[in-house]
């Protein structure tokens, strides 16, 4: 049975977000892998391998141990922070995972990702990016947070769809390595310095996209995207 034209645009949104929620559980069952690689803890599990002569700074043995394994509770509160039906079914759970997810990025693995930035494998240039990263990642995900005490729930949403797009760079960063070993096979210093920028400058880009996307479709009575 064909659909409306009216109904169209709706059935394409369900598709692609369903989609969009299937690539990133996927993505998110990876990292977990990853993680779970760490785990029992010792000193020459995955990227522990390339970073021996850091071994033995205690701040930077913290944070990175903090980033393993609380990086992935700031993933996983995707799924109930932008999930439509969460959203109107069981809004406690969206508060309560909300605040947590604010909590984890900014007083546990932001500042975790923050110290780790400044022994980033590729000099300047990746550590430049890094920090960047986690001070924008941080900063976007405050911002949003007290957008929410304010009520200001538009606005609220927006800063949470940029914090978002800042914690899924911990995937796409991966996505690029991964492709660009495939595809080019360049030196790893040199896939370091772009991955650390590649893996977050689209995503902000998509995002701001997206949020304007949004506010046009509000201003001419669409609705969100």
């Amino acid at each position: 049975m064909l659909f409306s034209n009216t109904k169209k645009p709706a059935t394409l949104r369900m598709i692609l977000r369903g989609l969009s929620y299937a690539l990133l559980a996927w993505l998110s069952w990876l990292m977990l892998e990853i993680t779970l690689d760490y785990w029992p803890v010792r000193d020459d599990a995955g990227f522990l391998q390339i970073k021996q002569q850091y071994l033995g700074i205690r701040h930077w043995e913290v944070a990175f141990w903090v980033h393993v394994f609380t990086s992935m509770l700031a993933l996983a509160a995707g799924f109930t922070q932008f999930a439509p039906w969460i959203l109107r079914r069981m809004p406690k759970l969206h508060r309560w995972m909300g605040r947590c997810y604010v909590l984890n990025v900014c007083c546990v693995t932001g500042p975790a990702s923050l110290i780790m930035a400044f022994y980033a494998n590729g000099g300047w240039v990746s550590r430049l990016a890094f920090g960047i990263l986690a001070t924008a990642w941080i900063a976007t995900t405050s911002m949003g947070w007290r957008l929410a005490l304010r009520r200001q729930w538009v606005r609220h949403q927006e800063w949470m769809m940029r914090s978002y797009a800042l914690t899924l760079s911990a995937l796409t960063l991966r996505v690029w390595k991964y492709t660009l070993v495939l595809l080019f096979e360049p030196r790893p210093m040199d896939v370091y310095r772009l991955v650390a920028w590649l893996g977050f400058l689209p995503n902000v880009l998509v995002v701001e996209w997206l949020i304007r996307k949004r506010r046009r479709l509000a201003k001419a009575g669409g609705g969100g995207a």
